[in-house]
């Protein structure tokens, strides 16, 4: 009887060590991911949810709505990152706001004063001009606007698409290169 009852609290001090054991094992799986993963790639600064308000004197310029921005200081070229989307407002010290852009990725290299917008961008100016595309630039330094992606301009009254794209930020003095053709909505 005494080897039956040592057999049995070996058994279950094996069994009570089992998930210790476990435990630690992948606790030092992730300590060894967490010491391979360099400081320098992850974000200084992460804001989620966010609505933020530029403006000139106290006359709103625009309001800028994001669910996740992500920057990046410590790289070679600064950036911030919005990867899940951003909403941008136009006001130019107006009430009501002026135009609108919109799209599911967005990126801002600070030194160039670039914006890459991606996925789904929407432009509406203060006409209700709406432009279309897969990806935008925006030069703040030049305050132009541009892409070589498929565009689709719209209005109330016509339709033009084609690849390839440069405009002022108001979509006034706006070029599309290799036109497709007009499509007129409203005959008279």
């Amino acid at each position: 009887m005494k080897k039956d009852s040592a057999d049995w609290k070996t058994i279950f001090a094996g069994i009570a060590l089992l998930p210790a054991v476990l435990f630690l094992s992948s606790c030092e799986k992730k300590i060894d991911k967490i010491k391979k993963t360099d400081i320098l790639t992850l974000p200084t600064i992460t804001v989620r949810n966010d609505t933020t308000v530029f403006d000139d004197s106290g006359k709103v310029q625009l309001i800028m709505i994001f669910p996740l921005m992500e920057t990046f200081d410590k790289t070679d070229i600064p950036y911030s990152e919005f990867p899940e989307g951003i909403t941008v407002h136009f006001y130019d010290g107006q009430k009501d706001p002026v135009g609108s852009v919109t799209s599911k990725y967005a990126k801002y290299l600070n030194k160039k004063n670039l914006w890459e917008l991606r996925d789904s961008v929407v432009v509406i100016n203060q006409t209700n001009d709406k432009l279309e595309t897969e990806q935008l630039f925006w030069d703040q330094v030049k305050d132009n606007i541009y892409t070589d992606r498929f565009v689709k301009i719209s209005n109330e009254d016509l339709t033009i698409i084609g690849t390839g794209f440069e405009s002022d930020t108001h979509l006034n003095k706006r070029r599309i290169k290799n036109i497709s053709g007009p499509i007129y909505l409203n005959n008279e």
